[in-house]
């Protein structure tokens, strides 16, 4: 096999590599998200903008007792926190940490409502809920994690469609490549692979050194590919984990499945090229 078909092979799956790589990053960011998006209720103050609030003035305890009942018997809230806006002002404090110090000096106590974060059971369910209690006595608004989650995982799915039809590119590519230089090694040995007939070897003991030259190929790309995909979990997707601050890292199990895939797709996209290619142009 030339370097150039192992090249091309290593190449491809290294995109494949990378495209299922950023498919297990973004299916472990969703289902930790899952467990933690929350509807946030925001309650009515002195200041709030909103007509209700403005009409009724700030929330008050029957208005809260209201809307506990009206969760209560919601099958999709999985359980609800109130939170007092001093509450709510330290958790928002707790949560930025120390990296983000600016941010939460931004936000002054009081400056966030008094509020309630509701845990739904499906984050689907958020419609449903947010109607329920849309426009109760006492909620000023509306807030949910989901809104905003959904355009940066549409932006990460558009990356991995990206990429995935980069690699099948590539692939392709790869298996044209392989596809003619079987052939043309097939021509150059046209002369010892007539003996080998001649003394009565199988068409499949002629085919197999170009399977297992294939085969090789395919697997020496698939080592270099390994590589580069161990890279890239190391590299970029840390750099994704630090700049976002969670803790979803791919797990060794998750790595080494994609490098598994990918080196025996690469094994296979080399030999059964090599067998379509020799059946239609090995002459003996």
């Amino acid at each position: 096999m030339t370097i150039a078909v192992i090249t091309t092979v290593a190449i491809s799956l290294t995109l494949f590599g990378a495209g299922l790589l950023v498919n297990q990053q973004v299916s472990e960011m969703r289902n930790y998200w899952d467990e933690r998006i929350t509807l946030t209720i925001y309650m009515c103050t002195e200041i709030s903008p909103t007509t209700t609030c403005q009409e009724n003035g700030p929330a008050t305890d029957e208005d809260r007792q209201a809307l506990e009942q009206t969760l209560d018997g919601l099958a999709q809230v999985q359980e609800y926190t109130y939170l007092t806006s001093a509450e709510a002002w330290q958790d928002f404090q707790d949560r930025m940490g120390p990296s983000n110090e600016a941010l939460a000096n931004a936000a002054q106590e009081g400056d966030i409502p008094d509020n309630y974060r509701v845990q739904l059971t499906d984050p689907s369910h958020y419609q449903t809920v947010r109607s329920a209690v849309e426009g109760a006595p006492g909620v000023d608004s509306i807030s949910d994690d989901e809104l905003v989650l959904e355009q940066f995982f549409g932006l990460l799915d558009g990356l991995r469609a990206a990429a995935l039809v980069l690699a099948g590119v590539q692939l392709a590519a790869a298996a044209l490549l392989i596809g003619n230089t079987i052939r043309l090694s097939a021509y150059s040995r046209r002369r010892e692979t007539g003996i080998m007939r001649l003394v009565g070897a199988s068409n499949f003991y002629i085919q197999l050194p170009f399977l297992l030259e294939g085969a090789v190929a395919g697997l020496i790309g698939g080592l270099i590919a390994s590589g580069f995909i161990v890279a890239t979990r190391y590299t970029l997707l840390t750099r994704i984990e630090d700049w976002f601050q969670f803790d979803v890292a791919l797990g060794a199990g998750s790595l080494m499945y994609v490098i598994g895939v990918s080196m025996i797709l690469g094994i296979l996209l080399c030999t059964i090229t090599s067998f379509l290619t020799l059946r239609r142009y090995l002459k003996v």
